[in-house]
């Protein structure tokens, strides 16, 4: 019965070995010696193994992470402290509400930045708490990428039909939109995985009610421009989502988020031009 030949390390020349890698028959010592399933390889083999193994994804195409809803949590920390200088830097809701003749005269900030208002705590409480109980599972089946885009259209739809049909001495702020925009996604997103949606669709119903009822019994003021243009961008956008082929869905999702933007960006041009043609 005949030895084998003892050969040296590829990358330890000094070092004799009878031990060869498995995958590209290299000779390996101890310390580049690495247990596969069938076995030894070496520390190249193992990194280019590492690196072709494909990446786990949700069910519509994020990447699927462990742990807590970070960006739900994040929105939600955002808002606090954006009401806590609310409370504490004198002329925030003056200067940073989604009021109609401030954005016509170049404020287009106040888009985004109303969503992150609220006209006192009740407001900022039921607010985030619908973020949290909706957010999460959205940001599970989504990805955190997917969900952020999402979350951040649901507002921008909100705030551009305020701009475009609310009365022009109206200040609007609150993440409501966004917010309606995730009920929309999270029944879209529900129905496609087979779930129950009876629940979503009692939510968002209710919430609708209240939407268009309370203002007119009470003088509480609620801007259904608001959760109606959230509701409708949110359902589109994740309709998008949720319903592009697998082949081409990463590329489908951008553009649905891009064409989105692009359409909000038009509409605020053109009712701009409109508030300025009428009061100069």
């Amino acid at each position: 019965m005949s030895t084998p030949q003892a050969t040296t390390c590829y990358r330890h020349p000094d070092r004799e070995t009878y031990v060869r890698c498995t995958r590209c028959e290299r000779p390996i010592c101890g310390d580049c010696m690495r247990s596969a399933a069938v076995g030894h390889q070496c520390v190249e083999c193992v990194a280019a193994g590492a690196r072709t193994i494909r990446e786990k994804r949700t069910p519509f195409g994020g990447r699927e992470r462990s742990g807590a809803p970070v960006v739900t949590i994040a929105l939600i920390v955002v808002n606090v402290l954006a009401f806590i200088a609310e409370l504490t830097v004198p002329d925030v809701q003056k200067q940073f509400t989604l009021w109609p003749p401030a954005v016509a005269d170049g404020q287009y900030y106040r888009l985004v930045t109303s969503a992150f208002l609220h006209y006192g705590a009740p407001h900022l409480l039921l607010n985030m708490w619908a973020l949290y109980v909706v957010g999460a599972p959205l940001e599970r089946w989504l990805g955190r990428l997917r969900f952020t885009a999402l979350y951040a259209v649901s507002g921008l739809g909100g705030s551009v039909l305020v701009y475009l049909l609310s009365p022009l001495n109206t200040a609007t702020a609150g993440a409501s939109g966004a917010v309606f925009g995730l009920f929309a996604a999270l029944f879209v997103a529900a129905k496609r995985l087979t779930l129950d949606v009876r629940g979503v669709v009692a939510v968002i119903v209710i919430n609708l009610v209240f939407t268009f009822v309370v203002p007119a019994v009470s003088a509480h003021a609620i801007s259904w421009q608001a959760h109606v243009g959230g509701l409708i961008a949110g359902g589109l956008l994740a309709a998008a989502y949720v319903y592009a082929p697998r082949q081409h869905r990463d590329a489908i999702q951008a553009v649905a988020t891009a064409a989105a933007l692009t359409l909000f960006a038009v509409l605020v041009w053109w009712r701009t031009g409109e508030l300025l043609a009428q009061f100069g």
